[in-house]
């Protein structure tokens, strides 16, 4: 049976798809034969130039567009007003679809989500769901990547609170766009003690592999 994992962050741009990519990245280079998923991306024109198309050059998966991704959007806004505007709104049928296909020819599949973790997918007089929904339907535990310098203890710990709250459990942390500073230090210090959760490494901008035991990563997929 394969297993899973779901990549949220505490916003937009704090650099999720660049952890993703050197997650899945470190991994395969160790062994496991690990690939990618996910369910709407918006502000792309093709799959190629889209956070899914990055993941797959730089993990080396080598994988064929339609698997990586269910739903894409020219508009760069929140992926339920971009369904709503290109009238092409999100299906949970869809989403479970392409999950079995990609968990069916992969035995470890990372799956990113969309934003931070309150982001809603779809809203219209027929169905309303955010990513949280999605995080549910797959039964996925979740990593949650947080940016390492001022104000990333309030998002960080939020995000864990909340997704605690809602009943989806939290693997860790990974702090990115870290350089070791005093106070970044002091930040990763404080987020494990107000979230109970571990900071489970730290990434460096320009980094090309996560430094970490690569059977602990492994072990985060269930």
């Amino acid at each position: 049976m394969s297993k899973g994992l779901f990549i949220t962050g505490t916003g937009t741009d704090i650099g999720k798809t660049y952890v993703t990519a050197l997650l899945i990245k470190t991994l395969r280079q160790h062994g496991y034969d690990v690939s990618y998923y996910k369910a709407a991306i918006s502000g792309a024109r093709s799959i190629t130039t889209s956070d899914a198309g990055y993941v797959n050059k730089i993990a080396g998966i080598g994988e064929s567009p339609d698997l990586l991704l269910s739903y894409l959007y020219d508009h760069a806004v929140s992926p339920h007003l971009a369904a709503r505007w290109e009238e092409k709104p999100i299906e949970k049928d869809v989403i479970l679809q392409d999950w079995q296909r990609v968990t069916t020819a992969y035995p470890y599949v990372t799956v990113e989500g969309s934003g931070g973790i309150i982001c809603p997918l779809r809203d219209d007089d027929q169905a309303f769901f955010q990513l949280e929904n999605v995080i549910s339907w797959l039964q996925l535990p979740s990593l949650i990547v947080c940016p390492a310098g001022l104000g990333t203890i309030n998002g960080a710990v939020l995000t864990a609170f909340y997704m605690k709250e809602k009943g989806l459990p939290v693997q860790g942390f990974i702090v990115n766009h870290y350089t070791g500073s005093p106070m970044e230090k002091d930040n990763i210090r404080m987020i494990e003690k107000l979230s109970q959760k571990p900071v489970l490494t730290v990434v460096a901008d320009n980094d090309k592999l996560l430094y970490a035991d690569t059977d602990s990563l492994i072990s985060l997929y269930q």
